[in-house]
């Protein structure tokens, strides 16, 4: 049966969810669930996503991303991969981690509504889970693997670029001052005390509202219906243009092209900064510095895949690409590459 369609627009909102296969956990201990941020970091620069929430619990994940660019099913191709990658590596396991396709529920992210609601919905999952127990005056800040205590209770300067949180506390008519981000806290630490433990956070639905269309969980959308009908239209657009040969967004060139595009101008821009011609790529090491700079700065920065840079750069196959990225020494590598092209990578701010 052919997979539903993913819904990829500029600016879209998404609630992502992805659990452990067979509900089995997919973090063990703190190092775990450092890698998992520091992979979510990577991931967002690549794509340039921008996250409003996030919760990470033992067997399964929530975000709340939004998409500048229409390239969620490539960031999250490349964000499971390499999460299920880097745990097989570290705990001696091999096999898949997460288990049926993760969710991605559309989000009416413009709507204070909508947005607020999916916002306390991850936020209080820890209460649903029974690991914040309010009765007992612990608050949601005690639970440190989610947006509040890793970004929201925490001066700008603290958070991860890629948190949105001023837009967050925005929606909420909260200042991002030390009072606001306090009223944050307590706002959910209210919520979390007065309501049922079960269905904290889970906002209730009208009758004539559809929850097989618009849910936070089951549904395929959360908003009102028109944007669900807004919605619709959209995917039968996307529908019109994907090969009739495919099974996924593979069949559509404007979704396979994404990011790739991006790679192709960088590429170019990189290249003259570096003082080569494409045709002088071949005559060169896969070691070399310029080589090495370039792809370490589009595999970041980008979605394109290590193929993909072994052709382009004449780095004769991904393994080799995949060999030299991880023995990588950055600062030494930079040493040795030409000045003008140290200077454009430190214009993309692509120093580490």
């Amino acid at each position: 049966m052919p997979r539903s369609i993913r819904i990829q627009s500029p600016g879209a909102y998404y609630h992502v969810m992805a659990r452990g296969n067979r509900r089995e956990a997919i973090v063990f201990d703190d190092d775990d669930r450092r890698f998992f941020l520091h992979t979510l970091a990577q991931a967002c620069e690549m794509t340039g996503w921008r996250v409003h929430a996030w919760v990470l619990m033992d067997n399964h994940y929530h975000l709340f991303i939004e998409t500048p660019e229409p390239n969620l099913v490539a960031g999250m191709a490349w964000l499971q991969n390499t999460l299920t990658r880097r745990y097989n590596v570290r705990h001696s396991k091999w096999g898949r981690l997460f288990g049926d396709r993760y969710k991605a529920v559309l989000v009416q992210g413009d709507d204070p509504y909508h947005y607020q609601t999916l916002m306390d919905y991850i936020h209080l999952n820890p209460v649903r889970a029974r690991l914040i127990r309010p009765k007992a005056k612990q608050s949601i800040l005690d639970y440190p693997w989610s947006s509040i205590a890793g970004g929201y209770a925490l001066p700008p300067t603290k958070r991860p670029q890629w948190l949105d949180a001023p837009a967050g506390l925005k929606t909420f008519n909260l200042p991002d001052t030390a009072a606001g981000r306090r009223q944050m806290i307590k706002r959910l630490d209210r919520r979390a005390i007065t309501e049922e433990i079960k269905s904290c956070g889970v906002p209730p639905l009208p009758a004539e509202v559809d929850a097989r269309a618009s849910h936070l969980r089951r549904g395929w959308y959360w908003g009102t219906q028109a944007f669900g009908e807004s919605m619709r239209k959209l995917a039968g657009k996307l529908l019109k243009n994907r090969s009739p040969k495919s099974r996924n967004h593979k069949g559509n060139p404007h979704l396979a092209a994404h990011g790739e595009q991006q790679a192709v101008t960088w590429l170019a821009q990189g290249l003259k900064a570096a003082g080569l011609k494409p045709s002088e790529l071949t005559d060169l090491k896969g070691s070399d510095p310029r080589k090495l700079l370039l792809a370490h700065f589009l595999s970041r920065r980008t979605t394109v895949s290590h193929p993909w840079l072994a052709q382009k750069l004449s780095m004769k196959s991904a393994a080799n690409v995949s060999q030299q990225l991880r023995r990588l020494d950055l600062k030494r590598t930079r040493a040795k590459a030409p000045a003008p092209l140290r200077s454009f990578l430190d214009q993309l701010q692509i120093t580490t």
